[in-house]
């Protein structure tokens, strides 16, 4: 795009946007780039079986829509298949791109969001009207089930026993906070734990490997001067937003998570200048949730001062959110690199 015709540099501070429950619901769909997943293009790596395993264990699970049920004469029937999947593993093996594959390959009415999505959904329409939007789909698919909030975790567990018992299916991938099980690995026990009500009809498929974000890219975030800062900005192929990262930051606290998506709506790049540590935790989260949204929508960072991949203090990554915070410094690291 010619200087001449690229339009005026956008502020992110500048958009308030609001989110009907009918557009929450529009957006239940894979994000951008998941749009063409398919099990056949999830390539495992070999140094770690259990990717393959997963793989495979998918399959199987989706062969229990295909198969046929088989009447009480019949030789044939539907292979034993529990209702739930859950994908466990670190940030950075596949587990959304599975699950964007699961979805893609299910056959009917089918919901594919995030954990935040759910939950404003039922804000918007309250539970008894989300409860019959969802219900009857073939399956419900929740990437990065929240552990960390109790209410919101035990009102989706109910919402999900009851969309089960309806004949749905459920595939969940998820985070938790503690610190305890180690660095990038999600905690099966706690997630059956936390949805106690369905935890006997959940498959727990575990996914080990490296962040693939980071094989192939320096393992720091990219910053820039304030000269080539304005070169990046200038090349964006779309919109492109510039703003001050204390700004956005405080912006980011009026505006509700499920909203963000709507905030980069249309940007192909978003500028960032002065980045610095964070002092708060709430800031910190509010920023995981911003740059999900971001890498979902494959919007790429160009920022000065400090490299993204260190605005979270030592003491923030020594504590519960500490494998978010980890997943938000891969993907920061993949969108300005």
């Amino acid at each position: 795009m010619s200087p001449e015709t690229r339009p005026p540099v956008a502020s992110l501070a500048d958009r308030s946007p609001s989110i009907s429950a009918a557009e929450i619901v529009a957006h239940l769909v894979p994000p951008r780039q998941f749009e063409t997943a398919t099990l056949d293009s999830y390539r495992p790596d070999r140094d770690y079986p259990s990717q393959g395993a997963a793989l495979a264990a998918i399959r199987n699970f989706i062969a229990g829509w295909a198969a046929p049920k088989g009447g009480l004469f019949s030789r044939k029937r539907a292979p034993a298949s529990l209702p739930g999947l859950y994908l466990d593993g670190g940030f950075g093996v596949g587990k959304t791109h599975l699950l964007a594959a699961l979805w893609h390959a299910a056959p009917g009415r089918k919901y594919f969001g995030t954990f935040i999505e759910y939950t404003a959904l039922v804000g918007a329409l309250g539970y008894a009207a989300t409860l019959q939007q969802l219900k009857g789909a073939t399956i419900v698919c929740i990437d990065e089930f929240e552990l960390d909030d109790p209410g919101d975790t035990r009102l989706m567990s109910r919402l999900l026993s009851e969309l089960v018992a309806s004949g749905s299916r459920i595939a969940a991938t998820s985070n938790t906070p503690p610190n305890a099980l180690g660095e990038g690995r999600f905690a099966a026990q706690d997630f059956l734990r936390e949805i106690d009500a369905l935890a006997a009809r959940f498959t727990t498929v575990r996914i080990d490997g490296l962040d693939y974000r980071r094989r192939d890219v320096e393992g720091h975030a990219v910053a820039v001067d304030d000269s080539e800062f304005d070169r990046l900005i200038g090349m964006a192929n779309g919109e492109a937003t510039v703003d001050d990262f204390g700004l956005v930051l405080k912006h980011l606290a009026s505006v509700h998570p499920s909203r963000y998506v709507r905030m980069i709506e249309g940007v192909d790049t978003v500028g960032l200048r002065d980045v610095h540590p964070l002092v708060n935790q709430t800031d910190a989260l509010r920023l995981v949730a911003f740059v999900d949204r971001l890498y979902d929508a494959q919007v790429r960072i160009v920022a000065t001062g400090l490299p993204l991949n260190q605005v979270f203090p030592e003491e923030m990554l020594a504590g519960g959110y500490r494998k978010k915070y980890l997943r938000a410094v891969s993907r920061m690291i993949a969108l300005t690199s």
